[in-house]
């Protein structure tokens, strides 16, 4: 079945260092966001389904997010769409093979550093890495044999910029809207090629999630843990696919959503 269109429109390509942290740290208009009220958003007996793309984007977009599900009690699953094996082509160093078993351990020890230990579900569906908007119909059709009735839905947000993270969220987004389920999209690469006042982001329907400087803390811990994508790979040289200006604008005290 065809769900949905998509498309990568140009002047969302991610190239360079992007938009500095400090840049959105002092527009005034993060400051102007409406706070996200975690009790209201996220009822504590309701299960909450966060889909990765890769591992990494479920702590670099929701880190701070699962702590506070975690201290309220919410059960979570992590629904990992692709276990990131096309993240280094060319390499010696970090085969598809290899990159099938290094990056979920890298997402298992991120997540105990937040506190989670054995309290998280993860999911891997193991589609193609890089082709998840090819493979819509399987994604949407394993949502259905996963998501219950009163799950709320968190995934990437479907204008990110990057093909799989529009995927996901395009497709999570076309779910939730059929079955009648509340669905968050987080904002993880549009923090690159976006700046303030963008408005190729819907901005009216975002909301903010503060971080206490603990919350902070564990956060940023856990995205240390993802060796093979914030280190030069030893047999390319080919720069980090996390670069220190990525980290810091994902390492912020706040995570905003789209609702």
């Amino acid at each position: 079945m065809d769900i949905i269109k998509h498309e990568i429109v140009d002047d969302r390509v991610i190239f360079g260092e992007g938009t500095s942290s400090n840049t959105w740290e002092n527009w005034q208009g993060l400051q102007q966001l409406a706070p996200m009220n975690i009790q209201s958003a996220f009822p504590k007996q309701r299960r909450v389904c966060i889909l990765a793309p890769h591992p990494d984007d479920e702590v670099l977009g929701c880190g701070g997010l699962i702590q506070q599900l975690l201290e309220q009690g919410n059960p979570i699953v992590i629904i990992a769409v692709t276990n990131g094996t096309a993240s280094h082509p060319n390499s010696k160093h970090y085969s598809p093979q290899d990159l099938n078993q290094l990056r979920p351990e890298e997402t298992r020890t991120a997540l105990a550093h937040l506190g989670a230990k054995q309290q998280i579900q993860r999911i891997a569906l193991n589609l193609p890495d890089g082709q998840v908007y090819q493979q819509k119909n399987s994604l949407y059709l394993a949502l259905e044999n996963i998501i219950q009735a009163d799950d709320i839905l968190v995934a990437t947000f479907s204008q990110d910029g990057h093909p799989d993270h529009e995927g996901t969220g395009k497709i999570a987004e076309k779910f939730a809207r059929d079955h009648g389920l509340p669905c968050y999209q987080v904002l993880i690469w549009a923090w690159h090629w976006a700046k303030p006042h963008d408005e190729r982001i819907p901005w009216q329907r975002a909301q903010r999630l503060d971080l206490t400087p603990n919350q902070q803390h564990k956060k940023r811990q856990a995205i240390a843990c993802f060796k093979t994508q914030i280190e030069v790979d030893p047999s390319t040289q080919n720069t980090p696919i996390l670069s220190p200006a990525a980290i810091e604008r994902m390492s912020r005290a706040w995570e905003v959503y789209i609702c």
